[in-house]
């Protein structure tokens, strides 16, 4: 029996996979059961922030897992510690404190959590969240996520949430009532289409946060650390913005599983012991992993080589003038190309983005899709331009297969 046919035989059917097996992974690229190389520009969805096996990270692993695993958050835990003080003083370079989790919807659940508790006293729980984002799978920041598709079947959702379009500010004033507490939001959203919040939306959400004493939360699961050319999503948009708490998760830990969020340090008493926990969020082998990240990241400056990736990608694309592609969205190495669907001759029934994706598979090329009219760049932050080069030419040669 094949690992397909097993899939399908005993794994829930909950993901649309494509047709291919990984067996294993070096650098930014990956191999199937046949020993076919891909280059990997989906890198486990903005995950794998070094690429595959990188020798910092598997170092770190090895050296942790011959030391101490896990035990429980109710004692010291010195690599969790240490991540902690690397992320506020390195990463937000503001005072506050972390709390680990598992992953990014767990992260948002706890930022929720920081809402609710926010607007405890106010009688104020309502959070604004905006069109296209996703939050997460739990029921909680599934009911944050404002797309229809990711509801439905699953009512009823957690109340308390309302949804906006997004950089539109005067909506956002239009919406406050008194029981408003907190705005969440992607700076980038990633799974609603690569769409970017403006300088002007983002600070005017902090001005009126200021105001009305609400909260303002960024989402950073896939945009953080370096993935938008700098550390931070929100600095590569609005520089010097000071937000209430952050989530991050993906990309901090170069595929092992860690998620986290950031309360500034006027919030955190508001979560105490016993408000919130998690039996493994950050063990000793989690935060060793996402610190041996963290570091190789900055010091290699991996941010500074995604904004010169994105200016690679840019000027290329748009020496094509391809009449298949209507804009380049978002920042740094979290790219969206948009396609205009009216020039491509698509099989009837198909998903224009998932059918090129498939194609692109097929050329071997992995690129994930962000709706129906996006496929999304999303290589390791220390891809070379070289492999920017050879991913656009299949890029190219996909949508020119396709034309109208």
């Amino acid at each position: 029996m094949t690992t397909i046919e097993k899939t399908q035989q005993y794994v829930l059917n909950t993901y649309g996979r494509f047709p291919l097996t990984v067996v294993r992974g070096e650098g930014t690229r990956v191999w199937d059961e046949g020993d076919r190389g891909y280059l990997d520009f989906c890198s486990g969805i903005a995950t794998c922030s070094l690429g595959h096996c990188h020798p910092a990270l598997t170092t770190a692993i090895s050296k942790q897992a011959g030391t101490l695993m896990h035990c429980s958050n109710l004692y010291h835990i010195e690599p969790q510690a240490d991540l902690a003080e690397l992320i506020v003083e390195k990463v937000v370079k503001q005072p506050g404190k972390i709390f680990f989790s598992n992953s990014g919807a767990e992260a948002n659940d706890g930022l929720i959590k920081l809402a609710r508790r926010f607007g405890l006293e106010s009688g104020r729980y309502e959070v604004i969240t905006f069109n296209k984002s996703f939050h997460g799978r739990t029921i909680g920041a599934m009911s944050a996520t404002a797309q229809p598709k990711i509801h439905e079947g699953f009512d009823p959702l957690l109340p308390g949430f309302r949804y906006l379009e997004p950089n539109n500010l005067d909506a956002v004033k239009a919406a406050l009532t008194d029981k408003t507490v907190a705005f969440l939001l992607e700076p980038i959203q990633g799974e609603g289409g690569v769409h970017a919040m403006t300088r002007e939306f983002l600070e005017g959400l902090s001005t009126l946060a200021g105001e009305k004493n609400l909260l303002l939360l960024l989402d950073e699961v896939q945009c953080g650390f370096g993935r938008s050319g700098d550390l931070n999503g929100y600095d590569t948009i609005a520089p010097g913005l000071v937000p209430d708490a952050i989530s991050w998760a993906k990309g901090m830990g170069g595929g092992f599983p860690i998620g986290a969020f950031w309360v500034a340090e006027k919030h955190a008493a508001l979560l105490g012991p016993g408000s919130h926990g998690s039996t493994y969020g950050g063990n000793a082998l989690a935060c060793a992993a996402s610190k041996a990240v963290i570091e190789t990241i900055i010091s290699e400056d991996l941010p500074g080589n995604a904004k010169a990736r994105e200016v690679q990608i840019r000027e290329t694309i748009a020496r094509w003038n391809h009449p298949a592609i209507t804009e380049v969205r978002g920042h740094g190495l979290l790219i969206g190309i948009g396609l205009k669907l009216e020039a491509l001759k698509i099989p009837e029934g198909k998903i224009p983005s998932i059918h090129l994706c498939s194609e692109l598979l097929e050329k071997g090329l992995l690129v994930p899709p962000a709706g129906p009219d996006t496929v999304r760049l999303l290589p390791p932050l220390n891809v070379t331009n070289q492999e920017i080069d050879q991913a656009l030419k299949l890029v190219r040669e996909a949508l020119d297969t396709h034309l109208a």
